[in-house]
């Protein structure tokens, strides 16, 4: 019978979603990858062991992770049921709809039909009554937003999520959606999003100032640019590392092209007293618009890597500018 760490809190900085009253840990856990049917279940309980034991309570995912699109959610439902249903209170729980999920035309982007069927199927997948927050995975350009923001009220108003959320929006689209679920009454709290050193998106779409303004919060992903923001690929590409074994998010080519970049960032690192990946993930956390940044790992050392982080989200103005012209 697992028996978290008595001590988890003791260390991990919670941040205020928003305005809202949930607390999220500054480092949260992604289930992305290595959660589907090609990963090591032994391996998935000890990294969802070592997140928790160390503050972890946030733990993300979506209908299509795998491989096969919705391994994670049965894999991750499968460790719920083992090992944290005593804790479930202690946890929050995410998952989304909003890509292709299965065939049809009612599998797919934002219609009321797709999100609510999709979150039924995730919380029989997951073997849970409620998730804590439900986004919409990505902006649909044909269906009327009023009909998606419905369809997460529906949701919301049927005890099957806490909170929404809204993923891959921008700024303007987001204000809009924002405005309807405000006179809809829906607890919106969350944008989830990618942002790195190497991926400021949000910032030139106006995304990371808007959720401010509107005083929501915001969770990144691929912070670490599929790992390319790590002192993994600093000597070459190993033989183990994802481009081999998978390569759909990151290549070789991406690689060769970033690698002087990667080393210059290292430096900056080194000097700071950090390993490349503390750095990248301190500098989304560094002035508090972001409220959770979101971690993937294949092993628990990496997870334990990652939340050092938060010792050190302070830069100088030499520091941030050496980093920008990089």
């Amino acid at each position: 019978m697992y028996n978290p760490d008595a001590k988890r809190y003791n260390t991990m900085k919670y941040n205020r979603c928003g305005n809202s009253g949930l607390l999220l840990p500054a480092v949260s856990l992604g289930l992305w990858h290595n959660f589907g049917d090609t990963g090591n279940y032994d391996n998935m309980v000890q990294m969802c062991f070592t997140a928790f034991d160390n503050g972890i309570t946030h733990f993300d995912l979506a209908n299509n992770y795998g491989p096969e699109p919705g391994s994670a959610e049965i894999n991750f439902g499968k460790i719920i049921k083992e090992n944290f249903s005593a804790y479930r209170d202690e946890l929050i729980i995410s998952t989304k709809a909003g890509y292709g999920m299965w065939p049809g035309p009612y599998g797919d982007w934002g219609s009321r039909k797709y999100l609510i069927s999709s979150l039924d199927q995730s919380l029989q997948r997951m073997r849970l009554d409620y998730v804590d927050i439900f986004y919409h995975h990505r902006m649909d350009p044909q269906t009327p937003l009023e009909e998606t923001m419905g369809a997460l009220a529906q949701i919301v108003h049927s005890g099957k999520a806490l909170y929404v959320g809204l993923s891959n929006y921008d700024g303007p689209t987001l204000e809009k959606a924002s405005r309807i679920l405000e006179d809809l009454r829906i607890p919106f709290i969350i944008n989830q999003n990618k942002y790195s050193i190497f991926d400021r998106t949000i910032e030139k779409n106006g995304l990371k100032q808007k959720a401010k303004e509107l005083k929501k919060g915001i969770i990144c992903f691929s912070p670490l640019a599929q790992g390319m923001l790590t002192d993994r690929y600093l000597e070459g590409i190993p033989a183990d590392s994802r481009i081999r074994t998978d390569g759909r998010f990151l290549n070789e080519n991406e690689v060769e092209q970033n690698i002087s970049r990667v080393r210059a960032l290292n430096e900056i690192a080194k000097r700071r007293g950090q390993t490349l990946a503390e750095m990248a993930l301190a500098w989304i956390l560094k002035d508090n618009y972001v409220t959770s940044v979101l971690i993937g790992a294949s092993k628990p050392s990496q997870i334990l890597d990652n939340i050092r982080a938060i010792e050190n989200t302070t830069f100088t103005d030499d520091e941030l500018k050496a980093i920008d012209n990089i």
